[in-house]
């Protein structure tokens, strides 16, 4: 089996490590991983802004670069939710490029989502045991993708106690353009969120935006917690036991 993976903007300008967990972790899972070095932006941010002229043009050279792919994994929702679900509305009255957004659609996956759905793995091996881990979930992934077991399930299997958080599934805030537009509101809606969250040790999600976002509340309120990439976190999980016990397979 082979993938490409598609990094995102988030991930390569202020989460690279995450990018780098996924390779290793679908490496690890008996992937072969290409990255594609003509990627871009997905055009998501112009899509938002409802500028779908721009976005198409993003989303063509998408189309383009990852079409030989057999698979397209991303560690980002939001981005999947882009090449899933919007591409196709970008090309509804366009025949042949809405065939080519439906093929891309049919084979793109947020990593957690692959893992589980496709590779059919729900157990990575047990070095989060130990850990308080609270896991936010991103309005796109869970509300346009309907992931919301398959990141938990992996996190509680590999030993982590995923604390029981009121807020998990509320929105924190930033919502891309939302939060400059409104920075106000977008602040108060991650106090909020933050408000409700129990003692952890670490906070993880799939959305790099969200992770931003409440990292940055994290540190302005003086709170003690680690902000970690759910790719990265799944590493971690993988990568200690194999320190501890190098000659397992």
């Amino acid at each position: 089996m082979r993938v490409a993976l598609f990094v995102t903007c988030l991930a390569d300008q202020f989460f690279a490590e995450a990018g780098v967990a996924a390779v290793k972790l679908l490496r690890h899972l008996g992937v072969e991983v290409d990255f594609p070095l003509a990627q871009t932006c997905c055009g998501q941010p112009a899509y938002n802004a409802g500028y779908w002229g721009e976005a198409r043009q993003m989303a063509d050279h998408t189309l383009s670069v990852f079409e030989g792919a057999e698979y397209v994994v991303l560690p980002s929702g939001s981005c999947t939710t882009m090449l899933r679900a919007f591409y196709p509305e970008l090309y509804r009255d366009t025949p042949r490029k809405f065939t080519q957004a439906l093929a891309l659609s049919g084979k793109t996956y947020e990593l957690a989502e692959f893992i589980v759905r496709v590779l059919g793995v729900t157990q990575l091996g047990r070095g989060l045991e130990g850990q308080q881990i609270a896991y936010h979930h991103g309005c796109h992934a869970l509300r346009e993708l309907g992931i919301k077991n398959e990141p938990v399930a992996l996190l509680k299997n590999a030993g982590a106690e995923v604390v029981d958080w009121p807020a998990a599934t509320e929105c924190c805030g930033f919502g891309g353009l939302f939060a400059v537009k409104l920075p106000e509101v977008s602040l108060s809606m991650a106090d909020r969120k933050l408000s409700t969250l129990p003692e952890t040790d670490v906070l993880t999600s799939a959305d790099g935006g969200c992770l931003l976002h409440l990292g940055g509340r994290i540190k302005g309120r003086g709170l003690k917690m680690a902000v970690k990439p759910l790719a990265s976190v799944l590493w971690d999980a993988v990568q200690k036991v194999q320190e501890e016990n190098p000659h397992a397979g």
